[in-house]
């Protein structure tokens, strides 16, 4: 016997195939069948006529001496498998063409078969599956995986243990004795690169779905839970069962060293506005330096205060895919590291608003002094616009915005943000004299001095903000209304405080912004805190559930819970999911989720 027959005939028998009767040689191949959708095109892979690299990635590509084996005109004798002939996807049973150049079998689905022409090659074909906690199928190029929005049934209160909705049990079927008895599951975040790993997954023999062919079999591994955090995922009694996912990602799963099938992560797939993809909201991060030119808020030089702040968004993107929604890759996200700003905002009724009585407003910007009159009964609003009109005049550029009614105050409050070009002015006292000489309507300016903290809102001036808050966020903010703005600070002033966010509130010149100080960021997974500020803008929820309602410690938007177990604040349930579609998505008044589907168009 020559060489290469030796060889061929070894390769048969170590898959389990028999040599092929009469002339030419015998050898085995064993693969998966082609049902998950590596092009992200909505379809299964195997279904395609045209396979380009993403889509062949499971074909089988015959080596030269197993063509050899099959030369003449081989048809596989079953439809489990097919020909993958330079690049074109043969219908079963159609004959090898002679002369292509690359020949591959892409498996159809779970069997054996043979292919039979100068020799013959006998084709095994195992098909991967994914079924949810109620044996229902989760089509591997249609549908997703979701992340755990639950604690495991033997952690939580619930004594019977409710199924979780989002884990997959992962079944094998193939013909009697070729299924492996152990799985590997690799988690892959949206640009690729590797997540997490679970190796030694188990399988177990279970009875095959009714119309499962003859002599076939399966195997199946316990439910198997994408988990946000690493908290979550190692927890000793879920950690065999856990592996950490992105919404946006993949699971691929492996056996006998080889890729068994993949299915993307999204979102909850049951939901009341239907199975949920991906959206995503879009982030403008500013780190702050505690003085001009000093050192920034996070770590101790400039890279590591962007890599803190990319990390962090990072983090909220895993948390928030309970929900499906995502804020974009950390490393591509918009962050800039920036000096507290210099005092260009001048508060024409400060915290009050109260009506003028008569008097002046007095300041200088630059070289040029501002004087605006004012006369009994003058709002806010009115000698603010006067004011502009005199910094316009006097060659700058001025943002206008009035703020919401603090609870004390009689009217509404107005803010100027002066620049010249896009750079912003400081504004001054003009010598000795009071800003505003009315008796009754205060001008205040803007400043931003984080040398004792930011200084925060409370009850009473929630809606607009205090001055400072103000001052800081209309210097950097893009004023579009469909990005959230991020502020890291040094601290806040006081104690107790370690992040706040402004919503969509009708009147307020403040919205959709976050703030959040290092403690923040150093707490980590004990609060999760820039992800529960974001969630009262997604929410459009200024309270909290258990203000009014039974404590949840383990919930995201729990008021007060800190704790670094996975008992700690990180859960979303299914309505606060809903909810932030509802409030934020495609169809709000001012949308800031918008469709990232997971599957590309056609």
């Amino acid at each position: 016997m020559k060489r290469g027959a030796a060889a061929l005939l070894a390769a048969c028998c170590l898959f389990g195939g028999e040599p092929a009767r009469g002339q030419g040689a015998s050898t085995a191949v064993r693969l998966f069948a082609d049902t998950d959708d590596d092009d992200d095109d909505g379809a299964a892979d195997s279904a395609a006529e045209r396979l380009d690299a993403a889509r062949a990635k499971d074909v089988r590509w015959l080596t030269v001496a197993e063509r050899s084996a099959v030369q003449g005109a081989a048809r596989i004798l079953s439809p489990v498998a097919r020909w993958v002939v330079d690049g074109r996807g043969l219908a079963p049973g159609a004959a090898l063409p002679r002369g292509a150049r690359r020949v591959g079998v892409q498996g159809l689905g779970a069997g054996r078969t043979s292919v039979v022409g100068g020799g013959s090659l006998e084709l095994t074909v195992l098909e991967l599956a994914a079924f949810d906690a109620h044996g229902g199928r989760v089509d591997l190029a249609r549908s997703h995986a979701s992340i755990s929005r639950v604690l495991p049934a033997f952690l939580s209160e619930d004594a019977a243990g409710a199924a979780d909705q989002d884990a997959l049990r992962w079944v094998v079927t193939g013909p009697e004795a070729t299924l492996p008895e152990r799985l590997e599951i690799v988690s892959e975040r949206p640009d690729g690169t590797p997540l997490d790993r679970l190796t030694d997954v188990e399988l177990w023999h279970q009875a095959c779905a009714p119309g499962t062919a003859p002599k076939l079999e399966c195997r199946t591994s316990p439910l198997i839970r994408a988990t946000v955090d690493p908290i979550d995922r190692s927890h000793p009694e879920s950690s065999g069962r856990s592996i950490r996912a992105e919404v946006g990602g993949r699971l691929l799963v492996r056996a006998f060293e080889q890729k068994a099938g993949s299915v993307r992560v999204g979102g909850p797939r049951s939901t009341a506005l239907g199975p949920v993809e991906r959206f995503r909201a879009r982030l403008r991060v500013h780190v702050l330096r505690a003085s001009p030119g000093g050192p920034p808020a996070l770590g101790n030089t400039a890279a590591e205060a962007l890599a803190l702040a990319r990390g962090e968004i990072d983090a909220a993107s895993f948390i928030w895919g309970q929900c499906g929604i995502h804020f974009g890759m950390g490393k591509d996200a918009s962050v800039e590291l920036v000096d507290p700003p210099v005092s260009h905002l001048i508060a024409v009724g400060c915290e009050l608003g109260l009506p003028a009585s008569g008097g002046e407003v007095r300041l200088r910007v630059g070289k040029r002094a501002i004087r605006v009159t004012t006369a009994f009964g003058d709002t806010p609003f009115s000698v603010a616009e006067r004011l502009s009109r005199a910094l316009v005049a006097a060659g700058f550029t001025v943002a206008l915005g009035r703020n919401a009614q603090n609870e004390s105050g009689a009217l509404p409050s107005v803010d100027l943000s002066v620049r010249q070009g896009d750079q912003l002015v400081a504004v001054e006292r003009d010598g000795d004299a009071p800003l505003s000489s009315d008796p009754s309507l205060d001008v205040c300016l803007g400043s931003v001095d984080l040398a004792d903290g930011l200084d925060h809102f409370r009850d009473d001036d929630a809606p607009a903000g205090t001055i400072e808050e103000r001052a800081l966020i209309k210097a950097y903010a893009d004023r579009d209304p469909r990005t959230i703005e991020v502020f890291v600070v040094p601290n806040f002033s006081g104690q107790g405080r370690v992040g706040e966010s402004f919503l969509d509130a009708e009147g307020s010149a403040i919205r959709n912004t976050v703030i959040i100080d290092r403690l923040a960021v150093r707490a980590g997974a004990r609060s999760h805190v820039l992800s529960h500020e974001l969630g009262h803008v997604l929410l459009d929820m200024p309270g909290h559930p258990d203000d009014y309602g039974v404590d949840q410690p383990t919930a995201l938007m729990d008021a007060d819970a800190t704790d670094p177990s996975i008992f700690g604040p990180r859960r979303l349930s299914i309505d606060e999911c809903e909810r932030a579609l509802r409030q934020r998505g495609p169809s709000a008044r001012v949308p800031l989720l918008e469709p990232w589907p997971l599957v590309r168009p056609r």
